[in-house]
């Protein structure tokens, strides 16, 4: 993952020229001078040969990626850091412009040009893997139509794209950026569903009728999308703030309707409920953040949620009843001891719980009690307004992590007995695997994933994953630092926040502050009150020993902000 260079910032030490090391404390390098870049800059550094060829020499300025100062410069310098490319090969680009420029054919395709069909994604989206049609039945219930980029026809199994797509895994999303996995030759044109525009696809066709999805069939096809909508607009359209037009308003109402039996069917059966906000930080032209949004799930959310995991359900389904070799996602069931332990940390904060069988839980007991917590600590939270992110991050520490295998072992989470992502070929690689597993039962004559290969790509597509997941996470907390900061500079730095507990340590209690808690840092214990504090055995308290006071996760509290470390996204607390 190495992109064999070093992020560093540019010192002037008396007649030398340094290169300081930016995220990670390391050596200087004496920097051969280079007019592109100058004192101060945020710069990627490599080795130089040393004399006669031997050892290492000066380093040498590789690239000039901005300034210190500079989120978007900032948030570029860590997803190099972190290894990922930010460009790809020039014969990757070129295979990728050739494919991309081959003129739609969809010879024997199912022609669904004429169908009404639209897409919704964030407002910033680019590359739109699915796309949704949707009617009423004469006899009751809803045809879906859900059609997923056909990417296969476009990435050839063991070519340079393919290779190259493997490589990275899945497309990673930072604030204002992305690593993608395809080229943007492919990812937002020619594979991405585009509105106007003549698309291959692979549709994925079924009824809903009564909260539960029918037989679907499969097939390659060709799409036109009539509308690239918004979850905003879409919001704003189901309030009546906002009229739907025609072709697809029909069809957008017709899949509301499906999607509102199909959650009732699945919140009836135990599905996991955990809420969650994603940030959406907004840039000027300099690439300074200026706001943030937390982007809540909404209804338009949820449409879409409830029918890719339709879709991806079928498509697990026919793939594991024909032994087609795939990539399943996994999520195992919870341990007994989770399941208990969860259930005592919601009863020491006061939340209501979930009934426990006395004695030893079984795996599918425990998965029961967790999804029933789930449920009452999402009542709890929005009937109190508090504890969102501490309560739902217990939640998501009782439970396994979700995978990727070539066994299926179905998803606890989802309630599911057979699951598979299908849906976001452009971005995840295990859906491209999928494609090409569902292509071979379509066609037949086609060959399957080979086993050994889908075996070992696997634990591959799970560590790439949550390379990416982290990268994304720190990438949030840097632009978060720099608002921050930003906010500081106007307001004051003595500006007093109201806060919230959302994570207790030994050392120390994390708060989110702020307007809708858009910052997070770490107030030591040393500055809380003087006393001497005690993390109790459940983590979800913290108890004075001279006072006899307490701090609980989801309490209030009042900060102020000591220190920022915009570069690692760390920001130093003290009591207000």
């Amino acid at each position: 993952m190495s992109t064999g260079g070093r992020v560093a910032v540019l010192e002037r030490r008396g007649k030398f020229l340094v290169a300081e090391p930016f995220f990670k404390a390391g050596a200087r390098q004496v920097v051969t001078r280079d007019r592109s870049a100058d004192v101060g800059d945020l710069v990627v550094v490599r080795a130089g040969p040393g004399r006669n060829g031997r050892g290492k020499g000066r380093a040498r300025i590789a690239r000039r990626l901005g300034r210190p100062d500079v989120a978007r410069d900032v948030i570029e310098a860590l997803m190099i850091d972190r290894g990922l490319r930010r460009s790809f090969d020039p014969a990757v680009e070129s295979e990728a412009r050739d494919v991309g420029a081959a003129p739609v054919d969809p010879g024997a395709r199912r022609d669904l040009r004429e169908l009404p069909t639209f897409t919704i994604d964030p407002a910033s989206a680019k590359d739109f893997d699915d796309a949704i049609s949707a009617a009423p039945e004469p006899d009751g219930g809803t045809r879906i139509w859900v059609h997923i980029a056909d990417v296969s026809a476009y990435v050839r199994q063991g070519g340079l794209i393919d290779r190259e797509a493997y490589r990275r895994g899945c497309s990673v999303y930072v604030p204002g950026a992305v690593e993608p996995m395809l080229s943007h030759v492919l990812s937002s044109d020619a594979c991405s569903l585009v509105p106007g525009d003549e698309r291959l696809a692979v549709t994925v066709e079924f009824v809903v009728a009564d909260g539960a999805a029918g037989r679907a069939s499969f097939y390659r096809s060709v799409i036109r999308s009539d509308a690239r909508l918004d979850y905003d607009q879409v919001d704003r359209i189901f309030a009546g703030r906002e009229r739907a037009r025609e072709p697809w308003g029909p069809g957008l109402e017709a899949a509301r309707d499906a999607t509102s039996s199909l959650q009732a069917v699945r919140t009836s059966r135990g599905a996991l409920v955990v809420s969650s906000e994603e940030p959406e930080f907004a840039f000027d032209p300099e690439g300074n953040v200026t706001g943030v949004q937390p982007v809540e799930q909404t209804e338009s959310h949820r449409l879409i949620e409830h029918l890719m995991i339709a879709a991806n359900e079928q498509v697990a389904r026919v793939l594991d009843e024909r032994r087609v070799p795939t990539l399943y996602r996994v999520h195992e069931r919870p341990d007994a001891a989770a399941a208990e332990r969860l259930v005592e940390q919601l009863a020491s904060l006061g939340v209501p719980t979930p009934p426990v069988p006395k004695g030893h839980l079984t795996q599918q007991q425990a998965a029961e009690a967790i999804s029933a917590a789930s449920q009452l600590v999402s009542d709890w939270i929005r009937r109190t307004g508090r504890g969102q992110r501490a309560l739902n991050s217990l939640i998501l520490r009782s439970l396994k992590q979700a995978y990727y295998d070539a066994r299926n072992r179905g998803h606890a989470g989802l309630r599911s007995t057979h699951y598979c992502h299908f849906t976001s070929p452009i971005r995840r690689y295990p859906d491209l695997v999928c494609h090409r597993a569902l292509t071979s039962v379509i066609e037949g004559d086609s060959p399957p994933p080979d086993v050994a290969w889908v075996a070992a790509a696997g634990p591959w597509a799970s560590d790439r994953e949550r390379e990416a997941m982290v990268i994304e996470r720190d990438a949030d907390d840097v632009a978060r630092c720099f608002l921050l900061e930003r906010l500081l500079f106007s307001e004051g730095w003595e500006t007093q926040f109201d806060g919230e507990v959302v994570g207790l340590h030994s050392a120390g209690v994390f708060v989110a502050f702020g307007e809708r808690a858009a910052f997070e840092g770490m107030l030591p214990l040393r500055r809380l009150g003087g006393d001497w504090w005690e993390l109790g055995e459940l983590g979800t308290v913290l108890e004075g020993s001279r006072s006899g006071g307490t701090v609980r996760l989801g309490d209030p509290i009042a900060v102020r902000v000591g220190r920022i470390d915009a570069p690692r996204g760390r920001v130093d607390l003290h009591g207000a």
